[in-house]
């Protein structure tokens, strides 16, 4: 039977720490994203068009940063696959240590 491990214990460890960590900034930005934070401004993608031939340019603007925040959250639960994906990696090798070949 083929074994679904591929990585080793070290590894999975790192993966499921940067996915914690991954997580709680993506979703922490994501909520400064649709909350429409200020100082967030640099990060949202307008160029000086969008606000030029829009009658309403605020209203453009925050369609951006709700889009923004949408990506945040879509690279959050990216990063909890990722999570899983590692823990089940966890449980793989810990299985493996106690079973005698």
């Amino acid at each position: 039977m083929p074994s679904l491990l591929f990585c080793g214990p070290k590894l999975a460890a790192c993966g499921i720490v940067l996915s914690i960590w991954g997580v709680v900034m993506l979703s922490m930005l994501g909520i400064f994203f649709s909350a429409k934070s200020a100082v967030l401004i640099e990060d949202v993608p307008f160029t000086e068009e969008d606000i030029r031939d829009d009658k309403s340019p605020p209203q453009n603007i925050y369609g951006l940063y709700n889009q923004v925040g949408i990506n945040c959250f879509i690279a959050a639960a990216i990063y909890v696959g990722v999570g899983a994906v590692s823990l089940c990696q966890v449980r793989l090798n810990k299985r493996q240590e106690y079973m005698v070949t």
